[in-house]
């Protein structure tokens, strides 16, 4: 028997670990034949709506990731992986990352770093990617940085 990945989810948030967790995800990717989905969950639970979240910030926020998103699917594609997926929404990173979209996209990989950019949520309720590892139903890879690195 063997085992395939088909539809990859790779968490990226800017931080050293989500990048070699997207470096990882390539390989995988193209080592599969697979559809690299690069997902970046813009976080608005600390505001009581959407329409109290900044605009701006939101906008900077926004244009940050989906340019950020981009370089690396460009970086993908040269790479060798030929479907790669941009997707940059707002909401709860850990359900959307754990739950939401592995459904949507019939995922059966999620690549994520070990930690992210928000040091303070961590701290307070837990790891985006604990979440990811408790959560999925589908196979979960977390990511360290080297320690050289």
């Amino acid at each position: 028997m063997t085992l395939v990945y088909k539809q990859i989810i790779v968490a990226v948030d800017g931080s050293k670990e989500s990048e070699w967790a997207f470096k990882k995800a390539v390989a995988i990717a193209e080592r599969n034949d697979a559809t690299l989905n690069l997902i970046n969950i813009i976080d608005t639970r600390s505001s009581t709506s959407v329409e109290a979240f900044d605009r701006s910030i939101a906008e900077r926020s926004h244009k940050f990731v989906e340019e950020l998103l981009n370089d690396y699917k460009a970086e993908a594609v040269q790479a060798g992986v030929e479907n790669v997926n941009v997707i940059v929404e707002y909401g709860s990173p850990k359900t959307m990352i754990s739950k939401d979209f592995p459904k949507k996209m019939s995922a059966d990989l999620i690549i994520c770093g070990a930690t992210g950019l928000n040091a303070v949520e961590r701290f307070l309720i837990g790891s985006v990617s604990e979440n990811i590892v408790r959560s999925a139903e589908c196979d979960v890879l977390v990511i360290r940085r080297p320690k050289h690195l």
